[in-house]
């Protein structure tokens, strides 16, 4: 039997940007669990790197699917590449995305668009191909990465961030009313501040720095937390106290309180061009 034969007996799962982060993160925790993993980013370098690295710890097949999801219908070549390789999702995590520091003009159009394809366009896209076949074979799973910027007012600067990030918990919700019954679980899980390269990306790295780092949580924490409550189907999962603590507060405290506080605080992460 080849290896291609062999893996074709495990689960698949499809993490977009996976490259670092989040997104590795999830690669080891499907990988630790045998899952085979299809690993979805720009950088195929990286992708190559992770994939070699967790196909020997863990005996799976992981393979590199290098790809620029601002790109118009980006999901169709993704899930092309997955069924070239005689492979079906069973797994996807919906990871990729950036954010944008500026103003909502402060940057070119192009940029808020690509923003717009990753976390919102091509994210629905790529869970439009996939659950069809998760709902014909009556099991499939499905994470969106959200925030907790999903449960709370806009602020200047991320403009675009906190409706997208809102979108993959309604969407989570959804498509859990529409298919949880026929064997889907879908998962929304919303971090507070974690340790990735997201703000040294979008230039608030130093401003990020002087926050406690007792309010920031690992990739691999916020990963496992994911998984774990992917396969309990919960729908919405907020990892770690101090998070749920926030999230109760923006729930619960009149609108207009919670939208000063959250303007203050997001102050100082705005950056003006």
């Amino acid at each position: 039997m080849t290896s291609l034969q062999a893996g074709a007996t495990r689960p698949l799962a499809l993490i977009t940007g996976a490259s670092a982060g989040i997104g590795a993160a999830f690669a080891r925790g499907y990988a630790r669990r045998g899952h085979d993993l299809a690993l979805v980013a720009r950088r195929a370098d990286r992708l190559e790197a992770l994939a070699a690295d967790l196909s020997r710890e863990h005996d799976v097949d992981a393979f590199a699917v290098p790809a620029d999801l601002a790109a118009f219908e980006a999901w169709r070549p993704i899930l092309a590449a997955v069924e070239a390789r005689g492979r079906t999702v069973d797994v996807l995590v919906n990871n990729a995305g950036f954010g944008i520091a500026q103003s909502f003009t402060g940057v070119p159009w192009e940029r808020q668009r690509d923003f717009l394809m990753i976390l919102v366009v091509n994210a629905c896209g790529l869970a439009y191909g996939v659950v069809p076949a998760m709902a014909a074979r009556g099991s499939g799973a499905i994470v969106n990465v959200a925030s907790l910027a999903g449960f709370a007012p806009g602020a200047p600067g991320h403009t675009l961030y906190p409706g997208a990030k809102s979108l993959a918990i309604k969407f989570s919700q959804a498509l859990d009313a529409e298919y949880g019954a026929k064997g889907l679980r879908v998962t929304a899980v919303c971090p507070g501040f974690t340790l990735t390269e997201f703000a040294e990306v979008n230039g608030t790295q130093a401003l990020m720095e002087q926050a406690p780092r007792r309010f920031f949580q690992t990739a691999d924490q916020v990963a496992e937390i994911a998984i774990a409550a992917n396969a309990r189907g919960q729908v919405v999962v907020v990892p770690g106290w101090h998070n749920k603590v926030a999230a109760a507060l923006l729930h619960y405290l009149p609108e207009s309180l919670v939208s000063f506080a959250v303007r203050r605080g997001a102050a100082k992460y705005h950056l003006e061009s």
